[in-house]
């Protein structure tokens, strides 16, 4: 008899992401609803989700989610924190015990701001000072991860199928105006809180599903900029490359589209001048940061959703639209399920993305 993880699912793994482009939040248990029709795309190692617009009355503040495997990592983390924020607010994250998750770590969040003096002696901008923070701590106290760093966002996530996941941390009693969820069919790493989906910096966050070769390249040439791959995963990678590209090197989120799955050199060569041009620049400029492999990527950011897929579209994707609400999944089961009366379906090209703004449009 085959055991559990002995049959690969290349086309595993599920994702589902649901946004009010008008602002209009709504409760956490239609992500779960969601995502639980695929309940087969996982194997029970891994589920998350990311919600934004959670935290109002803290909008202003860094929302640090961080597991602790002991209360000594934890005194040494909260040192840390003390000595670099001003500390607003922390308590434990409130969980329901359930059965199907178990061992699970110490797990707090803390409201912080900078500290002005640590600012100025960093001469770093706020969202950079916090970065480097977050590697800090995952890199330098043993024990201690932060698996969520941005404003009036969280990230969710254990060893478990997703929809257990979402009871564990009551998903059902947040309200916001985007959430995105992962369930999780490891292929090449274990199951462990720190691996589970959405991988997060500041308020980026990005589930994943899908296999990507051009992992150790991309890692290297990301840590030639000052990232911390410590995970051994490609969606760590994935993050980061979004945040260099997005953050620091200021492209847009079609632009970086066109970077992670840039069209093949042959398809450049019949563009329109100007737009070859700009293609060309962009694969030649920012070649490290092409991902190869088949993948599907939601990407959350602090004003909307992006979803993408691999350019050859190795793996599914659907988006449906309702009004101002735009519902993307792994399959369209998983969009009908909450809501079954579209205006719009459609299944996006290989390389092309699908970008929601909060009070914006879809392109």
């Amino acid at each position: 008899m085959l055991r559990e993880g002995q049959v690969r699912i290349p086309a595993g793994c599920a994702l589902s992401g649901v946004i009010n482009k008008d602002g209009r939040r709504i409760s956490g248990e239609d992500i779960i609803k969601s995502i639980s029709v695929m309940h087969d795309r996982s194997n029970g190692l891994g589920g998350g989700f990311a919600a934004y617009g959670i935290y109002p009355e803290y909008k202003d503040y860094y929302a640090l989610h961080i597991f602790y495997d002991s209360a000594l990592c934890k005194k040494e983390c909260e040192d840390f924190l003390e000595e670099h924020f001003d500390i607003i607010n922390l308590s434990k994250i409130p969980t329901r015990k359930i059965k199907e998750i178990t061992n699970e770590p110490l797990i707090w969040r803390y409201f912080v701001a900078p500290l002005p003096t640590k600012l100025s002696e960093s001469q770093l901008d706020e969202r950079e000072f916090t970065a480097q923070c977050v590697f800090s701590v995952n890199t330098k106290i043993g024990g201690a991860f932060v698996f969520s760093s941005g404003k009036n966002m969280g990230a969710f996530k254990a060893v478990g199928f997703p929809e257990d996941v979402g009871r564990f941390y009551k998903l059902d009693e947040y309200e916001g105006w985007c959430f995105t969820a992962h369930g999780r069919y490891p292929t090449n790493t274990p199951g462990w809180w720190g691996g589970a989906h959405p991988f997060g910096l500041l308020d980026y966050s990005v589930v994943h599903n899908g296999e990507i070769s051009s992992y150790d390249a991309n890692r290297r040439a990301i840590e030639m900029h000052g990232y911390k791959c410590t995970l051994l995963t490609d969606t760590e990678v994935i993050t980061y490359i979004i945040d260099y590209l997005h953050r620091k090197k200021s492209l847009t989120l079609t632009e970086i589209a066109s970077v992670i799955a840039a069209p093949f050199w042959q398809t450049i060569e019949r563009m329109p001048p100007a737009e070859r041009d700009e293609y060309e620049y962009l694969r030649i400029a920012f070649s490290a940061q092409l991902i190869t492999g088949p993948f599907s990527i939601l990407v959350g950011f602090e004003g909307g959703l992006m979803a993408l897929n691999d350019r050859l579209k190795l793996r599914s994707m659907v988006v449906g639209e309702r009004g101002d609400t735009v519902y993307i999944a792994s399959e369209e089961a998983a969009i009908r399920i909450i809501e079954p009366n579209l205006d719009k379906v459609w299944s996006p090209r290989g390389g092309q993305p699908v970008i929601a703004r909060l009070n914006g449009g879809v392109s």
